[in-house]
């Protein structure tokens, strides 16, 4: 007799199993066909990446991945509790010494902090982050292999990659898995989208601006990174009917009091931009004391608290005394189960994994092979060593290169990374020449962008152990299955 705590997780496996069976009904010509299909859709729905003004199309996964309406309602309610203690950490951070060193702003972060950061902001926080992580939905102990990763706070990618995926899906994909598998009943999760969009609707209401215009600021005339600010602008005003712009932090100006684009006055802001861009753009001759305003009045989403947002926020809820004087009881229960064992990479003893102290360094050339060395702020993957996938020797060489930069660096306890196959096109096998469909696997990862109202997905895979777009990976579509029975 199983138990119901195994009888659930294994409902998912159940659930993955039949759409791979649906998936398998599909006649190697058509599954062809239906990848061109894709292709074609997400390039004319601009799924690109832009790497130096080069537009490269973002690879979308045929097969979609699938979890159960109780495993959405548990990393909902994990990935709220996450975000709720890093919301906190300004206070922790103006307050505390060794959280100050765990974090260390750059001088200009600091005092952008000191200057913006109020009782406003206590009181109403806004901040729409993603939390990357690794799970499992098709273990039976799917809970356990549930491991936050790293926090993204502001600007984060896959508000236009990730909906625009589930909708190629539902279109191109699910029509045909229904024809070889009736009864296969899938639901969407929810549109990132429109998470953002009732946080906007929200934070209007609380300045007393409500349906007030929004501005979404970005590196507007900058060509890398993912392609989505102009979508989502359209996507904003088409769909709900809301004032928005697109404007470059630049544009924005101070007039009679007030923030203005042109001849529009901006209420709230959205922003694609840190304060060290900012900062940068300032060097530049840009004028930037609109956007300060901003900050300072708790009219920027994400808020002045999202420039905490280091992997390194992992060591301050993973390590005993910090956490037991930071966070709360259930706070405390969650990071422990979820949250990887994250250290800033320096010559001083501090707790492993298990809790017991340890030299850091000789911990970290000890045991390699459970480990993963990281750029403490670098993003898109860059920079990130797995410990297994290198030798004792490339692994102490690369220590001793972090340990020597002036960026810093985190070691992170290594977590296992789900693969799940997917149906490619590639050649055929041989002498016949032409192309082919054949399974390959891929590894996961997920990253949850979670409010009170809900909480979106967005799935990556690649056959490297550094899934991210930024080093060519796919994006994939997650789909909600029926209860268990």
């Amino acid at each position: 007799m199983l138990t119901p705590a195994e009888e659930s997780g294994l409902a998912g496996l159940r659930l993955a199993g039949r759409v791979q069976r649906a998936v398998a009904m599909i006649p190697p010509e058509r599954m062809g066909e239906l990848i061109d299909a894709i292709r074609s859709r997400a390039a004319a729905e601009r799924l690109i990446y832009q790497h130096e003004g080069v537009d490269e199309p973002v690879r979308v996964m045929p097969c979609p991945l699938t979890l159960r309406p109780d495993q959405l309602a548990y990393v909902h309610a994990a990935s709220l509790t996450i975000l709720g203690a890093l919301k906190r950490l300004p206070d922790a951070y103006l307050a505390s010494f060794p959280v100050r060193e765990i974090l260390k702003l750059e001088p200009a972060e600091e005092r952008w902090l000191l200057d913006c950061w109020g009782p406003a902001h206590r009181e109403n926080n806004p901040i729409f982050g993603r939390l990357d992580a690794m799970v499992d939905f098709t273990s039976p102990m799917w809970k356990d292999s549930l491991r936050f990763v790293e926090p993204n706070l502001t600007g984060i990618g896959g508000l236009h990659l990730a909906p625009t995926c589930d909708g190629i899906l539902h279109d191109v994909v699910l029509p045909e898995l229904l024809r070889h598998v009736p009864s296969l009943r899938l639901e969407r999760t929810p549109d990132m989208r429109d998470l953002l969009v009732q946080e906007l609707l929200d934070h209007l209401e609380v300045l007393g601006r409500p349906r007030g215009t929004i501005a979404m600021i970005d590196p507007k005339y900058e060509h890398d990174g993912p392609d989505e600010q102009d979508r989502l602008v359209r996507y904003l005003t088409d769909r709900h009917g809301l004032k928005v712009v697109h404007a470059d932090p630049g544009e924005l100006v101070l007039h009679d009091g007030d923030v203005y684009y042109h001849e529009t006055r901006i209420d709230l802001c959205y922003r694609d931009y840190s304060v060290l861009d900012l900062e940068a753009r300032a060097a530049g001759g840009a004028n930037i004391d609109a956007v300060k305003k901003l900050f300072r009045e708790n009219r920027m989403i994400s808020s002045i608290a999202a420039e905490l947002d280091q992997k390194s926020c992992w060591e301050i809820l993973t390590d005993p005394a910090l956490a037991q004087q930071l966070l709360t009881p259930e706070e405390r229960q969650v990071a422990r189960r979820h949250v990887l064992w994250t250290r800033i990479l320096s010559d001083r003893r501090t707790t492993d994994p298990r809790g017991e102290s340890v030299d850091l360094l000789k911990y970290a050339r000890q045991n390699h092979e459970s480990l993963v060395l990281k750029p403490n702020r670098g993003f898109g993957g860059r920079g990130v060593v797995v410990g297994p996938a290198v030798t004792s020797d490339e692994w102490d060489a690369a220590v001793d290169e972090a340990l020597r930069s002036t960026d810093r660096f985190v070691l992170q306890e290594l977590a296992s990374i789900p693969v799940r196959e997917f149906p490619v096109l590639g050649p055929k096998q041989g002498d016949a020449g032409g192309l082919a469909v054949h399974n390959e696997p891929f590894y996961v990862v997920m990253g949850f962008a979670a409010t009170r109202y809900g909480v979106a997905l967005m799935a990556r895979a690649s056959q490297k152990q550094v899934v991210n777009v930024a080093q060519h990976g796919g994006v994939c579509g997650p789909r909600v299955g029926p209860h268990a029975r």
